[in-house]
């Protein structure tokens, strides 16, 4: 049996330890901290492949996504299959919701404002034109899932667990393979690999509203007009330039701080929303006010909470690749590096693990 020794306890790192404990490796993973605090616990716990290009990325965010159902389930785990919404209340939004469908028709279609608002009953009805609708997407209570999954991952597969345990240097660690999953810290152990890296870090800004009633669910995750411009699943869409230009001028600020808005339900009956995107390996300790501001103004003008109270706001980092999905190195012999996953770690983690380790 080989021994495999995993640097980091974020969901990349977990899936990895899955994978390879389900090949039958001997499996330990190191954490400096007492628990994972970093992006894996700082997102929307959305699996969301509807945000992922057609091709090679879109088969593995959706190759992600059965894994984590087997995982969830074997597990017994929280997660809601609700697909989502991309509500459109502009005719150029409309435009690309729609070219998309039309291009892309078993990954999602376009709906009437009929069915959108029998599908969400938070969408806003004055102005709606219709919704993009898939199936696809999934959503996870971030927290839950990196804070249990580990006692899973030790009870069935024997997968050892080294919380609070900050490794300096990885060729201490017993094992016939590091892996280092470090994600935006990622120039601790080989500073001069991600200086020629070209890995950046990302700040985004996030809240959470106080528990809904009991009974309302929010539906599928929502997201709007904004969304459109942001992910790369929609840059072959011919309408997208027109709205993206028409963002640039009448929203500047939108595009100042890299905000699209989105919304997903959680199991505790909150609603968590975001997000922001600030670039630069020098992140900002402090939030902006301006930006959860712009969040919530967006937010009223397309869904309708009953609870619009805020909670909990916060900020999480995560390290991304200017045009790689994800960044892997070999640095030193049987030592490997994956980072790089950017805002798509939830979606790819378990997709880019199998791709990982079946190189082994």
């Amino acid at each position: 049996m080989k021994d495999v020794a995993i640097i980091g306890a974020g969901i990349v790192g977990l899936a990895h330890a899955y994978t390879l404990a389900k090949q039958g490796w001997r499996v330990r993973v190191y954490e400096r901290s007492l628990r994972a605090q970093g992006a894996s616990i700082r997102n929307f716990g959305m699996l969301w492949p509807i945000g992922q290009p057609a091709g090679d990325r879109a088969a593995m965010a959706m190759r992600s996504a059965e894994i984590w159902r087997e995982v969830l389930h074997a597990a017994q785990l929280w997660h809601d299959p609700v697909g989502s919404l991309h509500a459109a209340y502009h005719a150029d939004e409309a435009a690309v919701a729609q070219e998309f469908a039309a291009a892309e028709p078993e990954r999602a279609r376009w709906i009437g404002p009929e069915e959108a608002l029998r599908i969400s009953p938070a969408l806003l009805p004055t102005g709606l034109l219709g919704a993009l609708h898939s199936v696809a997407e999934m959503i996870v209570d971030p927290r839950l899932v990196v804070r249990l999954l580990p006692e899973f991952l030790d009870e069935v597969y024997g997968v050892e667990f080294h919380f609070g345990f900050p490794v300096a240097d990885p060729h201490v660690l017993p094992a016939d393979l590091v892996l280092i999953a470090n994600g935006a810290d990622f120039e601790t152990l080989y500073p001069s690999v991600f200086a020629a890296s070209d890995l950046t870090r990302v700040k985004l800004q996030m809240l959470r509203t106080a528990a809904q009633p009991e009974g309302w669910r929010l539906g599928p995750a929502l997201a709007a007009g904004l969304t459109l411009r942001f992910y790369k699943s929609f840059a072959h869409c011919p309408s997208l330039p027109a709205l993206t230009q028409r963002i640039n001028e009448t929203m500047p600020a939108y595009d100042r701080w890299g905000i699209h808005v989105m919304a997903s339900h959680m199991p505790d009956g909150t609603v968590t929303l975001g997000d922001s995107h600030e670039y630069g390996l020098e992140v900002d300790t402090f939030n902006k006010e301006e930006i959860d501001d712009l969040i919530l103004d967006y937010l009223r003008g397309f869904v309708q909470l009953p609870e619009m109270a805020i909670a909990e706001r916060w900020y999480g980092v995560y390290a991304k690749h200017p045009s790689l999905a994800y960044f892997l190195a070999d640095p030193e012999p049987n030592i490997k590096i994956v980072n790089g996953v950017g805002g798509a770690g939830m979606t790819l983690s378990f997709g880019l693990a199998e791709r990982v380790c079946s190189s082994l």
